[in-house]
């Protein structure tokens, strides 16, 4: 019987591990459009549940399409971007299909600030006590010096 190198991957509780890190476009993006996506997918959730089979314009589509577009920057390093799709402006889906769509985003959102944002030491207080800050984790941030 041979030995064979199990192919499960260790997760690492290591806390000194490098971060994920993101681009600070991604950061400006996410901080423009996560606000107007979160009003956006809580209209169409109520369209939904008065109308579930009604269908949406070619104008809702458009607005829709035009943040998730900016989502997908922010989303596009991400393991979930694969799920991710604009709402189809050709074959206009009904509301319960646009929300089964920006759901999508909405949980691949939630997790981005808590994989890019992390506290960092900045000094000491006055009784030697670490201050922490909450920083974004970009491509350019440098640890030593935040």
């Amino acid at each position: 019987m041979s030995s064979l190198p199990s192919k499960k991957k260790r997760i690492s509780n290591n806390q000194d591990a490098e971060p994920h890190r993101t681009s600070q476009e991604a950061v400006d993006t996410y901080l423009a459009t996560v606000q107007i996506f979160g009003g956006l997918i809580s209209e169409v959730r109520e369209l939904s549940k008065k109308k579930p089979d009604a269908t949406l314009n070619k104008g809702k589509v458009r607005i829709i399409n035009r943040v998730l577009t900016d989502l997908q920057i922010v989303l596009d390093r991400e393991p979930e971007k694969k799920f991710l799709d604009l709402l189809d402006d050709e074959e206009l889906p009904q509301t319960s299909d646009a929300v089964l769509i920006m759901v999508q985003y909405e949980t691949a959102l939630s997790a981005f600030p808590d994989r890019y944002r992390k506290y960092v030491q900045t000094g000491t207080d006055e009784y030697g006590r670490p201050v922490r800050a909450l920083f974004w984790i970009t491509d350019d941030f440098d640890f030593d010096n935040p």
